[in-house]
């Protein structure tokens, strides 16, 4: 590629020599381990590192061209300065691939719980109709039918236009997260239907605020199409704001929810069918394959979804149903004294609130409940998890989820100082999280519950007693026990 080509739409701060338009272009990095001959090296200044350091190091590599954000002269090789590194590494990438996005149904989904799901019920629900998709978010990246690691729920702009020229699918689900919106990941992508589940707190060691982290995922819906639809829950309070905010500015809003105002009303939910239905004309009922009435509202932002892109709803009513679930999402096993164990990534407040009284509504005798928090993350919801736990569980293991460089001991310590402040004697703390798991499936019996919860289909980042790599991995040799040789 030209740069005249690549540089489209890419506001410079300074000018740039005529007889350089003609410059080939191999390639592009925002890494200098990864520049080859050729490639334009983007200098983006991280939290931990700045690009700007590494610049000689990329032309040494062979970048023909370079892109930063501070003023700087005498470099052997061309410099584009630019306001922001980030945007422009996006509209490059965008520009270097084609700008695949522009051939494909979009959809972005934003919020704090339910994007995971959600995702891939709107995957489930295109692929039984006809359309195929791609998903990228937390667990995977799928394209084409072929499964690719995910380093982070939305990856960076170069590696998400990169998968989306790789895609030969005819549409995207995208988990849109808000660093990835902060950080402008998707810059230069439209999307003809963008998703709010809900806001609760997370991530606000990273936004300070709810009001920063609720404007962080907003700005998804800045890059909805003229034509493009936004469905937004507003029996949460932030969408309710969300929705009031599109609304004023003239964008198609398909709001769901309790409130008079939902475009798709709930009339009333079964909690043991785990049904809704809605108060339309036909009285419409939506039978979610899983339980709980987050997992309702999960299917109801599906089902608006595929409404939206023209799928009869007769066609959605029947392929909904045989959802086969997502990984670490509420995941069930059973014990051979037949207790019930539960594997969920829920790591917030109110996903853990919805995981405990599912297990209760579910007819749990007694539920125990095992989970942790990250070190040096998010403190804000610690307090509020140790007290939603305590009054629901009948009994919690605090446990090592991610250290993130903390020492053991202090977790210890914190987890006993937390527990003793806003805890109950039902709480006990043992840091090795497979004999957490093991202690509380072996005094389970039948109608017991054990919930897991903050993991869900994440590999372990430590290594405990048991030699297992996951929730879900322990509670299989906890249930199916390895036969001796």
């Amino acid at each position: 590629m030209k740069l005249t080509q690549l540089i489209n739409g890419l506001k410079l701060q300074n000018s740039i020599e005529e007889d350089l338009y003609d410059l080939v272009i191999q390639g592009l990095a925002d890494s200098s381990q990864e520049v080859e001959e050729g490639f334009v090296f983007i200098a983006i200044k991280g939290f931990k590192d700045d690009g700007h350091n590494h610049i000689s190091h990329a032309i040494e590599k062979g970048a023909n061209l370079v892109v930063g954000e501070q003023h700087i002269e005498d470099l052997p090789v061309p410099y584009l300065q630019v306001d922001n590194a980030r945007i422009a590494l996006g509209i490059l990438a965008k520009n270097f691939y084609g700008n695949p996005a522009s051939r494909k149904l979009m959809i972005g989904i934003t919020g704090t719980n339910g994007k995971t799901t959600t995702s891939y019920l709107v995957k489930h629900l295109l692929e039984q109709n006809g359309i195929s998709c791609s998903v990228m978010g937390t667990i995977q990246n799928i394209v084409n039918g072929s499964s690719i690691k995910s380093a982070n729920t939305t990856p960076s702009s170069l590696i998400l236009q990169k998968l989306l020229a790789l895609s030969n699918d005819d549409a995207v689900v995208m988990e849109v997260s808000s660093h990835g919106l902060t950080q402008h990941r998707i810059e230069g992508i439209e999307f003809d239907v963008c998703l709010f589940t809900n806001l609760h707190h997370e991530h606000l060691d990273y936004h300070g605020s709810m009001d920063s982290y609720f404007e962080a995922k907003a700005v998804l819906f800045d890059h909805l199409k003229p034509d493009g639809t936004a469905i937004v829950n507003i029996d949460d309070e932030w969408g309710e704001k969300l929705d009031r905010d599109l609304l004023e500015k003239g964008k198609n809003v398909c709001s769901i929810g309790q409130l008079k105002n939902s475009r798709l009303r709930i009339q009333s939910f079964d909690m043991e069918h785990s049904t809704l239905r809605l108060d339309d004309a036909e009285e419409t009922l939506i039978q979610s394959p899983m339980a709980g009435i987050h997992n309702l509202y999960n299917s109801l932002m599906a089902y608006a979804t595929a409404l939206s892109v023209g799928i009869e709803k007769k066609a959605i009513l029947s392929t909904i149903t045989n959802f086969p679930g997502v990984e670490g999402r509420f995941e069930t096993s059973k014990t051979q004294s037949g207790a019930v164990v539960i594997v969920d990534y829920a790591h917030t407040p109110d996903a853990v609130y919805h995981c405990l009284t599912t297990a209760k509504e579910a007819g749990a005798n007694r539920i125990t409940h095992i989970f942790g928090f990250r070190g040096d993350r998010d403190s804000s919801k610690r307090r509020e998890m140790i007290e939603i736990t305590s009054k629901i569980s009948d009994r919690y293991i605090i446990t090592t989820d991610d250290l993130n460089s903390v020492p053991v001991e202090e977790m210890r310590s914190l987890y006993s100082e937390l527990n003793d402040r806003y805890g109950n004697e039902k709480g006990f703390i043992q840091m090795d999280r497979t004999k957490a798991i093991k202690d509380a499936i072996d005094s389970s019996s039948e109608g017991d519950w054990v919930v897991i919860t903050g993991k869900g289909h994440e590999k372990y980042s430590h290594q405990f007693e048991i030699p297992t790599e996951s929730d879900k991995e322990t509670v299989n040799f906890m249930v199916k026990p390895p036969k001796a040789d």
